[in-house]
């Protein structure tokens, strides 16, 4: 048989969810340089999954057809699953070249650059997937929404069209009305339903647990609708055994809805925001009474379902609240208050105080780190000779993204030696490493959120500036709580320079050494760490909203 004729079988095979690839492999020996050979083969390792391999054949169809479109988008999207984000933007956005009518290279290289802190780029790409291939309007119109937030391009406007662009598009089904529930009788205890696909991860849902805990079980009933591992100890869940837990992954929005009207919880409580985009869906259905979202939004929903945003005065001012969909609900204090319930490492003293010159430090996500970030840290790292860089995070295990960001880096005049990366480890390990870190520089637009409450808690004190958005005070928020008002700048410049102050100033050791030793017990006795005071700030909300007033 034709090499041609083999690699048009295999794929119809393929299609079919038969087994291609002892056929293809058997020709491939016959006929080593055949280029649809080595694509059908790349194809079919991809599609049994063998990433690693369908990676490397990838390449060799690469070698026999540099002009392969197909090739190229299959390695981008292969690299991606393993999660090799440098390495998957550079081979899409060659396939992208070689196919400009391709809306899903487009889609595709978004992802990748989103992934690698490029959210300006990586917006662009959606919106032309959107333009060439409309079939593709609803994924990229969800992209948009989830990221935009973190587009230093987009102002409150944008991100409202774009997030009410994807939220308009959310089916209503036509059973939703039947599902509101009948308000509740006055001196009945309230149900108050949680929603998150998060509740079994360890360290991430501090604030969370620090108000499901105490809550009063005496006037509350508490119902956690979990789309991923169920709340245990590991993750800072104090069980109650009149808690219910209902496992709700996989099933469609409008069944859980029903769920949620049999439980009759009277406040459904979004913790996801579009960190489990899909679920948006359920919130849009209304399928309680009372809907709102917490914890994990940043931004409003777009949704308009969604009845209350909780927040705090530092994140969303009076002016901004037309940019809403949502009516605003301020927390006195910090709406984010924590508290830590797993082992921890000790404090460990500054690393300036045993050798010369200052470590800034971000362990913040990989796609947090945008050009702006970038261009901010690299005016620090000119203007004070002596400073070093130490980046870690998932990302940066994968050595491709730790070379594209060296890229970046060296465009932005920062030179590698400089900087020291790392990527994933266990999370012990993980707050262990800012023994490495002096002072903690904090991401923007999007700042960091448990990365700021983890790095205080170390000792370390986080750099940060009032941003434009609620994404950008996020920081601002916790560090006025913890009493660290001190360590919040105006704006990006006053930031620079004030990072560029502490590293040239003689006194910053020391000064770095009393804060650090001091930290753990100044943030237990500030409004960072208030859970109680949290407790009761929503507790009393719920009362409002179900009670009246």
């Amino acid at each position: 048989m034709e090499p041609d004729r083999i690699a048009a079988e295999a794929m119809s095979r393929l299609a079919q969810g038969l087994p291609a690839l002892p056929m293809l492999l058997a020709a491939r020996e016959r006929h080593p340089a055949h280029a649809g050979l080595a694509l059908a083969v790349a194809d079919a390792l991809h599609h049994e999954r063998r990433l690693t391999e369908a990676v490397e054949a990838y390449a060799e169809a690469q070698r026999l057809n540099p002009t392969s479109a197909d090739a190229w988008y299959g390695a981008g999207c292969a690299n991606l699953s393993l999660k090799a984000a440098g390495a998957a933007a550079s081979c899409l956005a060659r396939a992208a070249a070689l196919a400009p009518y391709s809306g899903r290279a487009q889609y595709n290289l978004g992802k990748a650059l989103f992934e690698l802190g490029e959210a300006e780029a990586a917006v662009a790409a959606f919106l032309n997937a959107e333009r060439l291939e409309p079939e593709l309007t609803e994924m990229a119109r969800a992209s948009i929404a989830a990221v935009i937030p973190g587009c230093s391009a987009a102002d409150h406007a944008a991100v409202l069209q774009h997030r009410r662009r994807w939220a308009d598009g959310l089916p209503i089904e036509a059973a939703a009305p039947s599902l509101k529930p009948v308000r509740r009788a006055p001196g009945r205890r309230l149900r108050i339903g949680y929603l998150s696909a998060f509740f079994g991860d360890a360290n991430w849902m501090k604030p969370v647990f620090a108000l499901i805990n105490r809550h009063d079980r005496a006037r509350f009933d508490v119902v956690m609708l979990s789309d991923g591992a169920p709340p245990s100890a590991d993750s800072g869940y104090v069980d109650h055994a009149a808690d219910v837990v209902a496992e709700v992954r996989g099933v469609p929005n409008h069944t859980v809805a029903g769920i949620v009207r049999e439980l009759d919880i009277d406040v459904l409580v979004d913790l996801n925001g579009y960190s489990h985009q899909q679920r948006l869906g359920l919130l849009a259905l209304r399928p309680a009474l009372h809907v709102v979202a917490w914890f994990n939004m940043f931004a409003t929903s777009g949704v308009t379902a969604v009845d209350w945003l909780v927040g705090d005065d530092a994140v969303i001012r009076p002016d901004e609240e037309r940019f809403y969909t949502e009516r605003i609900y301020r927390i006195p204090g910090s709406y984010l208050a924590f508290e830590v319930r797993y082992p921890v490492p000790d404090v460990a003293p500054p690393p300036c105080t045993a050798r010369s010159g200052l470590v800034f430090g971000c362990l913040g996500s990989q796609y947090k780190l945008t050009d702006q970030v970038l261009a901010a840290w690299a005016r620090i790292l000119q203007q004070a000779p002596a400073v070093r860089l130490f980046l870690k995070n998932g990302g940066l295990s994968d050595a491709s993204v730790q070379q594209h960001l060296l890229g970046r880096l060296q465009r932005h005049g920062i030179e590698p030696g400089r900087v020291t990366m790392q990527g994933r480890s266990p999370h012990f390990a993980f707050l262990d490493a800012y023994r490495e870190v002096d002072i903690a520089l904090d991401t923007f637009p999007y700042n960091g959120g448990t990365t700021t409450t983890e790095a205080l808690w170390q000792g370390v004190p986080v750099l940060t500036f009032d941003g434009d958005r609620w994404a950008s005070r996020t920081s601002t928020s916790l560090l006025r709580a913890a009493g660290l008002s001190e360590w919040v700048m105006a704006d990006a410049d006053a930031y620079v320079a004030r990072a560029v102050a502490l590293a040239n100033d003689p006194a910053t050791p020391s000064m770095l050494a009393a804060l650090r030793a001091g930290m753990r017990d100044r943030l237990l006795r500030s409004p960072a760490c208030d859970a109680d005071g949290l407790c009761r700030a929503m507790e009393a909300f719920y009362r409002r909203l179900c009670e009246g007033g």
